[in-house]
């Protein structure tokens, strides 16, 4: 779209799409493809935008549950961002996972879409004790940029830079993306798109701070296992999803102001969204 006047944007995906770790449920969640739907209207404010994310949803809930409802809202644009739920999975298959993320490539590029998407950082650099899972996230990349090159997908190369693995850009839970690295995430696809006024910023790292010592750091590893992964592997041995229950967020194409999620209007979401 020349100077990315885009004017129907569907956003595809998980938690991340969806935003946790950007705000949370009682004041409402933005994350990056609110903040990219930001930098679309700043372009063209007759911009519509529809986020179908659902959290805890692997690549083949996000290809059955939303790539159907996406085509119908005729976007000219979407961002489809999955497989990271399929990485933590004890029986990860990268074929399988990026299977379901070229099927959604390939139905929305048919359809006359531009898709965007994007490569994983490496979860042992945010994570120490998820440092086993580097070959996955080698091998699916190299699967989604495969992907990508064949349906004429745009990809964001945030795995290449050192600065989205520091720990600034995460949540204490080091699944999720905070603010800045929403931030930093929308900055990297409006790069990807061309938008006007984005270039490689995002990728500077941040000014340096002190390293934690061993025993602090260990101390930081045992808080984490316990706040959080091990009740992420509770729910699984127990065959439950954080996205239980839940629906889209933004289910219809509507201007930024007309629904919740953004700082314009009222950004309660509701408890099954």
């Amino acid at each position: 779209m020349p100077n990315g006047e885009y004017v129907r944007y569907v956003a595809l995906g998980d938690s991340q799409t969806e935003g946790l770790g950007d705000g949370d449920d009682a004041v409402g969640l933005r994350g990056f493809a609110d903040r990219l739907a930001e930098h679309l209207t700043a372009v063209n404010p007759g911009l519509h935008y529809a986020n179908l994310a659902v959290r805890g949803r692997v690549a083949g809930q996000v290809r059955a549950e939303q790539l159907a409802p996406a085509l119908a809202l005729r976007p000219d644009l979407a961002t489809v961002v999955a497989g990271v739920n399929d990485l933590l999975r004890p029986r990860f298959d990268a074929v399988e996972v990026a299977g379901h993320l070229e099927e959604m490539f390939a139905a929305l590029t048919a359809a006359g879409t531009h898709v965007v998407t994007l490569t994983f950082p490496d979860m042992g650099k945010i994570a120490p004790l998820a440092r086993p899972l580097a070959p996955r996230v080698l091998d699916l990349n190299a699967r989604i940029r495969d992907a990508a090159a064949r349906h004429g997908v745009t990809v964001a190369e945030t795995a290449q830079q050192a600065v989205c693995t520091d720990p600034r850009l995460w949540t204490a839970d080091r699944l999720h993306a905070g603010p800045l690295g929403h931030e930093r995430i929308a900055a990297a696809l409006a790069q990807a798109l061309r938008l006007p006024d984005f270039d490689d910023a995002w990728t500077h790292p941040l000014p340096p701070q002190a390293v934690p010592g061993r025993l602090r750091a260990a101390g930081h590893e045992v808080r984490w296992v316990v706040s959080f992964l091990g009740p992420w592997l509770g729910r699984r041995l127990r065959g439950r999803s954080s996205g239980d229950g839940r629906t889209a967020k933004r289910p219809h194409l509507l201007p930024l102001g007309d629904a919740p999620g953004f700082p314009e209007g009222d950004r309660t979401v509701p408890d099954t969204a």
